[in-house]
């Protein structure tokens, strides 16, 4: 990777992504691709280049391509799983025709396509727990089956022309810098900032729920490791398992309040974020990541509960008593 182009680099991923990627390979190398009304701000927009690039509009992406001499390009772009049951069309339209265009942009100029997969390409048919890397997916939301799309799609590129596509299965991702933005799993990032603020905390999920979860630092150090692998190594290029920790609302419950005693939850279900939940692993096999190309994560739920409340704190109350 020498020069690379960041599609969706405001969102909860890209964001912190595009950061980690300029702290490694320099600033000038790395550019924040955006949509107009989602500019980049702070140190976002002002440590390194950007780029109009909406994934609807080839012809935008292949300009920022062109202009930036790019040779990698992390894609981004995609509505969560709850909103994308609210806007399935939408929903299809930035994640499978808007990846045709990055795939179509990459084939001719050669360029090297990350696009991450989620649990959420699994479904109810799927088994659930030590998920196997390939095994029957059939998702029943909008968001899982443009997930399976990406994969398969992907690949054909790969396998037809050659493009050096990659991209992993994430977990619920758990950040103290970007609020979460309607997904499923964001239940374990809200209950940080409950918790941080002295809140009662109202959980959507039932007791029970498990999900596999990841710390931002483990979810951008799998997206760089894996566009970093050889790639006479990997026998999988799409949909890589990739795993750190798995836990229910109770257990991360019962971790913070080692930390936070006086902290109350409560549950309140949700259904269609049950539903969604039920129908995901409760932990992947990553055995294939882990032999191919290196996967480990450094975070499990202890180091990671303290890191995130310390993290947090500093980021909310730290300021509020600063001002």
């Amino acid at each position: 990777m020498k020069n690379i182009l960041i599609i969706g680099s405001t969102g909860q991923i890209g964001s912190e992504l595009t950061m980690a990627l300029r702290q490694r390979y320099g600033d000038s190398h790395v550019v924040a691709g955006y949509i107009k009304g989602a500019e980049p701000q702070g140190a976002l927009r002002e440590s390194g280049p950007m780029a109009l690039a909406d994934v609807t509009d080839g012809e935008l992406i292949a300009d920022a391509v062109s202009r930036y001499d790019i040779d990698t390009i992390y894609n981004l772009a995609a509505l969560l799983s709850v909103v994308a049951e609210h806007k399935p069309r939408l929903a299809w339209s930035i994640g499978i025709d808007g990846l045709w265009n990055v795939l179509e942009v990459a084939r001719e100029r050669h360029c090297a396509v990350f696009t991450p997969s989620s649990i959420g390409s699994f479904g109810l048919s799927t088994p659930h727990v030590r998920t196997p890397q390939d095994t029957i997916q059939r998702p029943r939301t909008i968001y899982g089956v443009s997930k399976v799309t990406t994969e398969l799609l992907s690949d054909y590129f790969f396998h037809k022309y050659g493009v050096d596509t990659r991209s992993v299965r994430f977990p619920g991702i758990i950040s103290y810098i970007t609020p979460p933005g309607g997904g499923t799993t964001d239940y374990a990032v809200d209950i940080f900032y409950a918790a941080v603020r002295g809140e009662k905390f109202v959980c959507p999920l039932r007791r029970g729920t498990l999900l596999d979860m990841m710390y931002m630092p483990d979810a951008l150090k799998a997206a760089i490791t894996l566009m970093e692998a050889n790639p006479d190594r990997l026998i999988h290029h799409n949909g890589f398992n990739v795993a750190a920790m798995s836990f229910a609302p109770e257990t991360i419950y019962a971790e913070i309040k080692k930390h936070k005693p006086d902290f109350v939850m409560e549950y309140e279900m949700d259904p269609l974020k049950q539903s969604i939940a039920d129908s995901w692993p409760d932990r992947m096999d990553d055995t294939c990541a882990r032999r191919e190309w290196g996967w480990a994560p450094l975070y499990d739920i202890r180091s990671m509960t303290a890191d995130m409340l310390d993290k947090l704190d500093r980021r909310l109350n730290g300021a509020r008593n600063d001002g």
